[in-house]
């Protein structure tokens, strides 16, 4: 399977045997369009390549991937494409068998995701150029929080506003969040849907879900990804008063405050960097400002877990996830400090050495467990794609059927 994931000036991809988890190559082509771009792969059998490449469009980058896929002899094989979609909308619910239709809404939907989706249809198009006797399927990161109840997913907005301009809750980082569901669900020895989650994929961008017996009954990103945890340079949650404030006193345009709560907000407009890292180490040395940055970071955090612990009633297991997530045990410790009362407590010395694929990092006897899972988008939609293929289906209009290839 190779898994494609293009975005506005780079190109990720992974060759992958989905039942074995095994990679075959990996690599990406960033800066493209400028001179130079930079190409970075790495094959099973052959050395690593780092270096300044010519790629002025996505074209010249992907032949550049092919010919260093059939190189690795993997090209040849291929049971199918999976494709990144960072939105699907309320049409897809699935991964779904891309076709002329299919990739038309794909590039209808940039109206929710102009930044994304028409990247990743460009992506497609040149696949299906390059790979034209493979089943191309696409995976959207939306799929998984298509299961939400209209009490979740709607706004308190005009009904006109959701009929004519599809204003609701969509949620992203879905394919993270049913990996790690199932790899938690595994840990626990249980089925998927025999599990009540609160998953947290924290990273630059961040999001918090609420799953119950496998199906995602709440997310925090909303109709786009801006909304609910603080991220390294999203404001997460604002009174959307705000914008209009800035507008009308400091004479801002809606496309300066729009860049500015997505791109210079978060922990960046906080103490003026969006890196989790540079944070905890500042605030280690004693800056204030980066201390009130974990300390905002964490604190949204927890007011999630608490309202989803509320949302489901019955709480089997949180898991973190993400870069922040995996890696960051002080940032693990401040989200759960105080939740003891309602069965949350950490192991101090279990979070502090957490590794590994899965990590348990809760206080034993607790109601509540607790897990750091690893996450593997690229491993996840090359089975989510693989499902589909076999699944035969075409559509994505119905059930959902990447939940069996989890």
């Amino acid at each position: 399977m190779l898994v494609v994931n293009s975005g506005s000036s780079s190109l990720k991809y992974q060759l992958v045997e989905p039942e074995s988890a095994r990679r075959l190559a990996a690599g990406a082509v960033e800066r493209i369009g400028e001179r130079p771009a930079r190409w970075r792969h790495r094959a099973a059998e052959d050395e690593a390549v780092d270096r300044e490449v010519d790629a002025p469009d996505h074209r010249a980058a992907f032949a550049r991937v092919e010919t260093a896929l059939r190189r690795a002899g993997g090209a040849e094989g291929l049971a199918a494409v999976g494709h990144r979609v960072v939105h699907g909308g309320e049409r897809f619910g699935g991964p779904t068998r891309v076709d002329a239709e299919v990739l038309g809404a794909i590039r209808a939907l940039a109206a929710l995701a102009p930044l994304h989706n028409p990247e990743n249809a460009l992506g497609i198009e040149v696949c299906l150029e390059l790979f034209p006797g493979v089943p191309h399927v696409a995976v959207f990161d939306t799929a998984f929080h298509q299961t939400m109840p209209p009490r979740a997913f709607r706004y308190a907005v005009p009904e006109a506003w959701y009929r004519r301009f599809g204003v609701r809750r969509y949620g992203f980082h879905g394919t993270s969040h049913r990996y790690v569901a199932a790899r938690a669900a595994a840990a626990l020895g249980r089925p998927p849907d025999a599990c009540n989650l609160v998953t947290l994929h924290l990273g630059n961008g961040a999001s918090a879900a609420a799953i119950e017996r496998g199906r995602c009954v709440d997310t925090s990103m909303g109709m786009t990804p801006l909304e609910g945890l603080v991220m390294g340079t999203r404001s997460g949650d604002l009174d959307p008063a705000v914008p209009l404030h800035l507008q009308r006193a400091a004479g801002l345009s809606a496309a300066a405050v729009d860049a500015a709560l997505n791109e210079e907000a978060g922990l960046l407009g906080l103490c003026g960097t969006g890196d989790v890292r540079e944070v905890l180490a500042r605030e280690a040395a004693g800056d204030a400002r980066a201390a009130l940055a974990v300390e905002i970071y964490a604190y949204r955090v927890r007011k999630y877990v608490g309202a989803y612990l509320a949302a489901l009633g019955a709480l089997d297991a949180i898991v973190f996830t993400g870069g922040v997530g995996e890696n960051a045990a002080r940032v693990r410790a401040l989200a759960c400090a105080g939740l003891e009362r309602l069965g949350i407590a950490l192991d101090e010395a279990a979070n502090a050495a957490a590794a590994g694929e899965v990590a348990e990092i809760g206080r034993a006897g607790s109601p509540v467990r607790v897990f750091v899972v690893r996450t593997d988008e690229e491993l996840q939609i090359a089975r989510e794609a693989l499902a589909a293929v076999r699944g035969g289906e075409t559509g994505g209009d119905g059930e959902d059927s990447s939940s069996r290839s989890a």
